[in-house]
């Protein structure tokens, strides 16, 4: 088939946007709005080995605590809720937030505690997500909804009030593997994968676009989106060894030898252009987490390089779609 590249020109030049994972302060989520963020993201957990926020409070609290930017999960585990009951509280948070809410969701996996604590078998989950996905849209039209699936089961349902955007907040899929991309490309309305390199990135919307097209499934206002963990240093070798030894502490296990594959680390400007590399793979919207194993609600270390990388990569991908006139899938 002809693909064509979502991250090109159309029409008007549209830049790309930028969001970072949210700071826990309502200062520090201030500062990064008045940085010109375009989006603000949380995660977390139920009982991880690290201490971490259920998502739907941090959201919550996201909501009050900020004014315009673009507001989302990165990643909520749908597999972990009753869809009815987070269709309700979703519904309300893009109420709160004016309909600035996208809901990234994923099977999770990571840890098994997570599902012990929400009482679900880990091995249903890619079951439950999908079945959740279309449950969610169907209860954000505040119509009685009768369905009996797999896991769940409602005769005459209705959640209401609805959420403040017919239809609901559009729901991106996360994930790493096949079966997430597949999701993503028949039930999703975007693509936020993690853990990449700018390569894998544009061969992953190379196989959600077939998927899509086998299907007959238009893409045409597809949110093609990547989470991308960084590190900025004054050089390559020290930001290398940031991002490993962050990665590390999160997900238990040593990243040196490939973490190039999986994190952007570097001076300033050479994340700038790997960044840019993500853009030019197809990616429209970037959620970036700093590789700060220090982390605190302050955000301060952050100051310095934050301004020059927004607009170093959004100057970047002006530039480079001037200079492409195909047409985009957005």
């Amino acid at each position: 088939m002809n693909r064509t590249n979502p991250g090109a020109k159309s029409g008007l030049p549209d830049s790309v946007r930028i969001g970072m994972v949210a700071p826990q302060t309502r200062a520090s989520v201030n500062a990064l709005e008045a940085a010109d963020v375009d989006s603000l993201w949380v995660g977390g957990h139920l009982a991880s080995p690290r201490p971490s926020p259920e998502p739907l409070v941090w959201l919550a609290r996201l909501a009050e605590q900020s004014e315009a930017v673009t507001i989302g999960t990165a990643t909520l585990v749908l597999p972990w809720y009753q869809p009815a009951m987070a269709a309700k509280q979703l519904a309300d948070i893009d109420r709160a937030s004016q309909g600035r809410l996208v809901v990234g969701v994923g099977a999770g996996g990571e840890y098994a505690d997570d599902f012990a604590a929400a009482g679900v078998p880990m091995e249903d989950r890619g079951q439950r997500l999908n079945e959740s996905i279309s449950l969610l849209r169907r209860f954000w039209t505040s119509e009685p909804v009768d369905h009996s699936g797999r896991h769940f089961h409602y005769t005459g349902l209705r959640i209401h009030p609805p959420p403040a955007r017919r239809g609901g907040p559009p729901i991106v899929v996360t994930g790493r593997r096949t079966a997430a991309m597949r999701r993503a490309a028949l039930l999703g309305d975007g693509w936020m994968p993690y853990l990449y390199s700018a390569e894998r990135y544009a061969r992953s919307v190379a196989t959600i676009q077939d998927v899509a097209a086998a299907e007959g499934r238009s893409l045409e206002k597809f949110l093609w989106m990547a989470y991308v963990m960084v590190a900025v240093d004054e050089s390559l070798e020290k930001a290398r060894q940031k991002a490993a030894q962050f990665l590390g502490a999160t997900y238990a296990q040593d990243f040196t030898e490939f973490v190039d594959r999986v994190a952007v680390a570097g001076t300033l400007q050479m994340v700038v252009d790997r960044l840019t590399a993500f853009v030019r793979a197809g990616a429209r919207h970037l959620v970036l987490l700093p590789c700060n194993t220090r982390r605190t609600g302050a955000w301060a270390d952050l100051e310095h390089w934050l301004p020059e990388l927004l607009a170093g990569v959004r100057g970047a991908s002006t530039a480079s779609e001037a200079g492409d006139g195909s047409t985009s899938l957005q």
